[in-house]
């Protein structure tokens, strides 16, 4: 099971049940390729399901590690990449019956400006139990607004922070950034679940 999900544009829909696209397109000012070792160091630490939805796989940074690693995924963007489904809106989206069973998680270095409502959207549609992992910087887990709509209800379970800066570079210049001296932002695997705990732990990958 580690082939990626095929199919034209019509089929995706009808698999996804994808909606027309928004005319403003989200991501297209907020895409941030994320360096694929972000998954290896993920997996060495936690045991990511083997059904995974990258719903906002870019140009496939994430997914073709994961696929690499032997995964089934799912990869779908709202914009045009060249890489998986393309306009599927997540965010309008329910969860497709390929990734309702109980190995299934929801997985993706979300656009930053809407990391929120991809979290409280997966959590909505993922089967309780099921992880929602989310690549967020570390700063994330501060704000008395976030704190209401993400952590008050004991819904995070755990956070993997980097110990070195990982690369998120704008429109994948991965060269780019590093001519420029690397990354000046901190980042964490956020780990979510439905399913309330009050003991959410830190562990350094």
């Amino acid at each position: 099971m580690s082939k990626d999900w095929t199919g034209d544009g019509n089929s995706v829909y009808k698999t996804l049940g994808a909606s027309n696209h928004t005319d403003n397109e989200r991501q297209s000012d907020d895409y941030y390729a994320t360096d694929p070792v972000a998954i290896d160091k993920l997996l060495n630490a936690f045991e990511v399901p083997n059904v995974v939805w990258e719903c906002a796989c870019g140009s496939g940074h994430l997914s073709g590690r994961l696929l690499e690693r032997g995964f089934s995924v799912l990869s779908s963007d709202l914009v045009d990449r060249g890489f998986g489904h393309v306009r599927v809106d997540f965010l309008k989206e329910q969860l497709p019956p390929s990734l309702q069973g109980e190995d299934c998680c929801i997985l993706t270095n979300p656009p930053y400006k809407y990391a929120t409502e991809f979290v409280e959207h997966a959590l909505d549609i993922l089967p309780v139990g099921a992880p929602a992992i989310f690549l967020m910087k570390t700063t994330a887990l501060e704000g008395k607004g976030r704190f209401e709509r993400l952590y008050r209800h004991g819904y995070l379970h755990g956070v993997y922070q980097f110990t070195e800066r990982l690369l998120c570079a704008k429109n994948a210049d991965f060269d780019g950034m590093r001519a420029g001296g690397g990354s000046a932002v901190s980042y964490a695997w956020f780990v979510f679940r439905k399913t309330p705990t009050d003991s959410a732990f830190i562990k350094w990958i």
